[in-house]
C-alpha cells in the first residue's frame, strides 16, 4: 500500500505539529517495509529543527515537493493532482484542514480544539472560521485521531463528531528526553545562562496556557521559600500577550524569574533533565507533550487537573487547580521544601512515561491506515 502524510506542517510555524509530523514519520518508515510512505513537503517553508534528509535514502520512503501552503486555495487542487499521480491509498493530514476533491480517502489528527474552547486568546472571526472547518473535517475525514480521550470527547460533544470515526492514539516524547547526569547537563545550562536549582515552564504565553497566574504564584512565596531559586520560562512570547513579561519585569532582579526565549529543540532535555521540578497549570491541552517529556527526564512534576493532563500525567505528578493561585502556591512551596516528594514525582515520573512510545504511536496510526484503505470504515 501507498501511505501519504502531510509533511509539510514540519517547519517553523507549526513546533508542535511539527513535532509529531516528524516523529511520526521517522517511526512509520521503520513498520513499513513492504509498504511506501510517500512524505510531501514543503522547500520553502522555513525548517530549523527537522532534517528531513533522513528520509532521502530510505527505499520505502519517498520525498514529494508539495509547495503549496496549508492553509492555501493551492493546495485544494495541487494535492489531489499529486495524491492521484502517487496512487495514494490513504492521505493523512496531520491537523484540521478540510481538503477537497481528494481521490483517496483522508485521515485528519486533531490535537485540540483549543482556538473554539479558549475563546480568549481567539478573534471572533478566527473562532468562527476554526469552527467550520472542523466540522467540515469531521464530515468529510474518513478517520480521526485524536491525541487523548479528552480531545476525543470533546469531539463528540462540541463538533459531533461520529464516535465510530474517532480513536485515540496519545503522543510520545521522544528518545532523547531521558535522565541526565550532571556532566551532561552543566554545558546547555551554562550555555543559556541558568542557575541551579529552578523549577521550569516550557510553553507560549498564550491565555489558555496560565503563564500569568503561575508567575503570580510565584511571586506570593515568602521570600524564604524562594530564596535561592529561580523559575525559568522557555518557549514562544506571542507579543499580543505582554502581561507575562510584564510581570517578570515589574519584580525586577528580586523575583527570581528568567524568561529564555524559544530554546533550541536539542537543548530541551537538558533543561529539562536539570531542573528542580517541572510546572505546567495550562487551563487546556490536547495532550500536554511537556508534561510527558518532563516526566521521561525524570523531573518531578506539578500540572493542572484539567483536561487532558491528569490523563498523561497520572499518578505521577502533583496535581493542582490552575484557577487558583492559593492551589498553584502551594505545589511549588512543596516541590522546593520536600525532597522525599520530588524523588518520590520523578520514580514515578519514569514508570509513566514508559508507558508511551512513538513505536507504539506509530502502529496505532499504521493499523488506522490499513483499516481505512480496505475500505472497513464503511464510507
Amino acid at each position: 500500500m501507498r501511505f501519504g502524510l502531510d509533511g509539510r506542517y514540519i517547519q517553523d510555524h507549526f513546533p508542535g505539529i511539527g513535532r509529531y509530523t516528524y516523529h511520526l514519520a521517522r517511526h512509520l518508515a521503520a513498520l513499513v517495509p513492504e509498504d511506501t510512505l510517500v512524505l510531501f513537503y514543503n522547500p520553502s517553508a522555513k525548517n530549523s529543527r527537522y532534517d528531513l534528509s533522513v528520509f532521502a535514502g530510505l527505499p520505502n520512503v519517498e520525498l514529494v515537493r508539495a509547495s503549496a501552503g496549508t492553509f492555501s486555495l493551492t493546495q485544494q487542487v495541487t494535492l489531489p493532482l499529486l495524491a492521484r499521480r502517487h496512487r495514494l491509498d490513504v492521505y493523512h493530514v496531520p491537523s484540521y484542514v478540510s481538503l477537497y476533491a481528494m481521490p483517496c480517502p483522508i485521515i485528519a489528527t486533531v490535537h485540540d480544539l483549543i482556538p473554539y474552547l479558549c475563546p480568549a486568546g481567539t478573534a471572533p472571526h478566527v473562532r468562527a472560521l476554526f469552527a467550520a472547518l472542523m466540522r467540515q473535517t469531521m464530515r468529510e475525514a474518513a478517520h480521526i485521531l485524536a491525541d487523548s480521550h479528552s480531545t476525543r470527547n470533546d469531539l463528540l460533544r462540541a463538533m459531533g463528531a461520529p464516535a465510530e470515526r474517532v480513536s485515540v492514539v496519545p503522543l510520545a516524547a521522544d528518545s532523547a528526553f531521558r535522565p541526565r547526569s550532571p556532566e551532561e547537563i552543566a554545558p546547555t545550562l551554562q550555555r543559556l545562562g541558568v542557575t541551579q536549582p529552578y523549577l521550569l515552564y516550557v510553553g507560549i504565553n498564550k491565555p489558555h496556557k496560565n503563564l500569568e497566574r503561575l508567575l503570580d504564584a510565584w511571586l506570593s512565596l515568602p521570600g524564604s521559600v524562594r530564596k535561592g531559586h529561580t523559575l525559568v520560562w522557555a518557549g514562544w512570547e506571542d507579543p499580543r500577550y505582554p502581561q507575562a513579561r510584564q510581570r517578570i519585569e515589574a519584580a525586577g532582579d528580586q523575583g527570581g524569574l528568567l524568561a529564555l526565549g524559544p530554546v533550541a529543540e536539542e537543548d530541551l532535555p537538558a533543561l529539562y533533565a536539570g531542573a528542580l521540578a517541572f510546572v505546567f497549570p495550562s487551563l487546556y491541552e490536547g495532550f500536554g507533550l511537556p508534561v510527558l517529556e518532563a516526566l521521561a527526564c525524570g523531573t518531578p512534576v506539578a500540572c493542572a487537573n484539567r483536561t487532558s493532563l491528569p490523563e498523561v500525567a497520572g499518578d505521577a505528578a502533583l496535581l493542582f487547580d490552575p484557577e487558583s493561585d492559593r492551589a498553584i502556591a502551594r505545589a511549588l512551596t512543596r516541590l522546593i521544601s520536600e525532597p522525599a516528594l520530588r524523588k518520590k514525582l520523578a520514580a514515578q515520573g519514569l514508570q509513566r512515561a514508559a508507558a508511551f512510545g512513538w513505536q507504539r504511536t506509530a502502529e496505532a496510526t499504521l493499523q488506522a491506515y490499513r483499516r481505512v484503505a480496505v475500505g472497513r470504515e464503511g464510507r
